[in-house]
């Protein structure tokens, strides 16, 4: 095995396009794994620490861009013999036909804009955003590291503008029909999106689509908005906007337990919205959300949903629609499928893996387990879960969030790039103690090309191994997207099925489903 650095100097590109070049060199035959990232102080310790030459690292600059390849010898040599074939990318230039080299020159370019994404490294976001505010443009900050001074100062100067920022580290929005980020193809239609969680909106849109109405905007608003330092600046925004349209009929507030003094605040300014308001912050119960609201608030009507699919079907009747995004399962075909799982299992055969591309399902997942008075672990801790020592080493009952920041430091996203959790898959099907293993897989604009593709050979090979041995894994999975998505929902769920995995139509019926069979095992083992 090979292990190559190559440095491409005075280069500078974002996040998301190194991202793409890493995907793209993983691809090929006999290459194991690939980073392609800037080589800042930070990123150089990153790959010191996978296991490439320190020494040689030193000699890298802030404004390189480093490869750092791995696999077979033949292949490391031919895939880094021209690295700067690799950073060729349509640009989008404007008329010149050259791409915009900064910000105002796009603006002048594009006059009619109203949005400035931008993807650069964290310590540099925040200049770049009060540049794009200043042109009068919203901005959907995609970037991550972002001081909660800056973020706070950002959305501040925004409200003053009548402008939004989407962010920091917003990874999905859909804009009058346009996706942002990890966006997914759904048609327009009358509820309106406000989330403090990327995958929870796509998560919610999807549905909404599945079920037969459609989205007039989905806005992100970054995963610290709705904490008490920041006040939830951006959510407010995004709610006065939303009433103001005219294509929104129904709103709906996503994310995670908020601050306690933001969140009074919040469903207090909800209780006035004159349009029917969803209300789903994960972990929180509905009958908690109704106590803080008040005897006034709780007057108005607000609906309050526990998880994900919950709200979505309570959009869907506020649109005036009956169906459901779920199967429609009973609660006694999932009884009988978790009896016909354990009944198949090893003695030895107890816990559940949960391995998630995306943080809200490991959120919601955990929520999940505890209303079940299932113990887990965790990278990413629900309040009453353990934290993991090590985000690379389950222990007993584990949830793992693999898009956690400690995980991408240096390497794609997870739902860009499979390598790091189909090794932490394969890992957790050799182990004799596994019994249920909980995916998830994102489809949608920027995310893998075939996200079942990714994985589904080795889960195949793992269910055999593990057949051989005398244990039957139990896989179980949900698959955010829909039949516009350029993957394709339906064939994304034939290539899991055919590898012997469980396919549920939501992540929060997935999760429920894979944490009864936990929750049977236990009562085996008693």
């Amino acid at each position: 095995m090979a292990r190559r650095l190559v440095f491409v100097r005075n280069r500078y590109l974002d996040s998301v396009l190194l991202m793409h070049a890493a995907r793209r060199i993983v691809a090929l035959p006999g290459i194991s794994d690939a980073a392609v990232l800037m080589g800042t102080e930070a990123n150089r310790r990153v790959l010191a620490g996978m296991g490439y030459d320190a020494e040689l690292l030193g000699e890298a600059r802030p404004e390189d861009i480093v490869f750092g390849v791995e696999g077979d010898e033949a292949a490391v040599e031919g895939a880094l013999a021209d690295a700067e074939r690799w950073l060729s990318f349509d640009a989008g230039g404007g008329p010149s036909g050259l791409p915009a080299r900064t910000l105002e020159e796009a603006a002048a370019r594009r006059p009619e804009a109203s949005v400035a994404l931008i993807s650069v490294p964290g310590e540099h976001a925040a200049r770049e955003a009060r540049r794009a505010l200043s042109l009068g443009l919203n901005v959907f900050l995609f970037s991550s590291n972002v001081s909660v001074e800056d973020e706070l100062g950002l959305k501040r100067e925004a409200a003053s503008r009548g402008l939004i920022v989407m962010g920091p580290d917003c990874g999905s929005a859909i804009i009058s029909g346009v996706g942002l980020g990890f966006a997914n193809s759904v048609r327009r239609g009358p509820v309106g999106v406000v989330a403090s969680s990327g995958t929870g909106l796509q998560e919610l849109c999807c549905l909404v689509h599945r079920g037969g109405s459609g989205i007039s905007h989905a806005i992100g608003t970054g995963g610290r908005d709705l904490s008490d330092s920041v006040g939830g600046l951006s959510t407010l925004s995004a709610l006065e906007a939303l009433e103001r349209d005219t294509s929104t009929g129904v709103v709906t507030i996503l994310g995670k337990p908020s601050g306690s003094r933001t969140q009074a605040m919040l469903l207090e300014r909800l209780g006035r919205c004159p349009k029917p308001v969803v209300v789903c912050l994960l972990g929180a119960t509905a009958e908690a959300l109704a106590s803080v609201a008040g005897p006034n608030v709780r007057a108005t009507g607000l609906r309050f949903a526990r998880t994900i699919d919950a709200a979505a079907e309570l959009c869907l009747t506020a649109a005036g629609l009956t169906s459901s995004p779920g199967t429609g399962r009973s609660g006694a075909e999932h009884e009988r499928l978790v009896e016909l799982a354990v009944g198949h299992m090893a003695p030895s055969q107890r816990y559940l893996r949960g391995i998630f591309a995306g943080g809200t399902f490991c959120y919601q997942a955990q929520a999940l387990a505890r209303d079940a008075g299932l113990a887990v672990w965790s990278n990413a801790p629900l309040e009453g879960m353990r934290k993991l020592p090590d985000a690379l080493s389950s222990r007993e009952h584990s949830l793992v969030d693999m898009g956690a920041e400690e995980l991408v430091q240096g390497r794609a996203h997870p739902m860009i790039d499979a390598t790091l959790r189909r090794r932490r898959l394969e890992a957790e099907l050799e182990d004799p103690g596994v019994a249920v293993l909980l995916l998830d897989f994102v489809l949608g604009a920027v995310s893998s090309p075939d996200p079942a593709g990714d994985l589904a050979q080795a889960i195949g090979r793992g269910r055999e191994r593990a057949a051989r041995q005398g244990r039957d894994v139990l896989v179980v999975a949900s698959i955010c997207g829909t039949e516009l998505d350029a993957q394709g929902l339906g064939s994304q769920r034939a290539v899991l099925e055919g590898a012997g995995v469980l396919v549920l139509p939501t992540a929060a019926e997935a999760a429920r489903l894979a944490i009864g069979a936990s929750v049977a095992l236990g009562r085996r083992g008693q």
